[in-house]
């Protein structure tokens, strides 16, 4: 709810939330058996053969740790001062970059374009800051700091299911 345009963003938003609800339904379906993301990964690889990765919950969270990849590298970008100097106001250039780096290559040609479109509807920066405040009215440095402390604490559990992904050979290189 934090990028602005329900209208533009209401489809990423429902595609992350799909696919917390389909790791959720995994592991509610056996919580002793799936206690963790690597159990889920390890039993699908077990249950679905050949199909695996391309099915279910390891499916679900490839796409939702990309998503969590971009989101990251946004804050991150913004959290380092990167702006675009004319326009300082403004996170095209970091969401660009975070475009770049966790989710391009995985987009065809249309998704690509969609995405380039997209961006001239994202929030003013300072109404994200006041966003992820949830409407409080707070200094820029005191969110910059918070979200530089949240990304000490998410980024290494995103990098290790990456790790996980590399590890268990489960990374998937198609494009949507």
């Amino acid at each position: 709810d934090c990028l602005g345009t329900p209208i533009v963003y209401s489809p990423v938003k429902a595609d992350l939330t799909g696919n917390i609800k389909k790791i959720r339904a995994v592991y509610d379906s056996n919580p002793a058996r799936f206690k963790t993301l690597q159990n889920i990964l390890e039993v699908e690889k077990e249950m679905h053969g050949s199909a695996w990765p391309k099915t279910g919950a390891t499916l679900a969270l490839m796409w939702l740790k990309r998503g969590l990849k971009f989101m990251l590298v946004l804050l991150q970008s913004i959290s380092d001062g990167e702006r675009d100097e004319e326009h300082p106001n403004l996170i095209r250039v970091n969401a660009m970059k975070a475009y770049e780096i966790a989710l391009k290559k995985y987009h065809g040609w249309m998704l690509q374009k969609l995405f380039m479109g997209s961006v001239y509807a994202l929030p003013y920066k300072s109404d994200l800051l006041k966003a992820l405040e949830k409407g409080k009215e707070v200094k820029e440095e005191e969110t910059i700091e918070k979200i530089h402390q949240f990304l000490l604490r998410v980024t290494p559990i995103l990098d290790a299911i990456y790790e996980m992904y590399t590890k268990m050979n489960a990374e998937l290189s198609y494009k949507a």
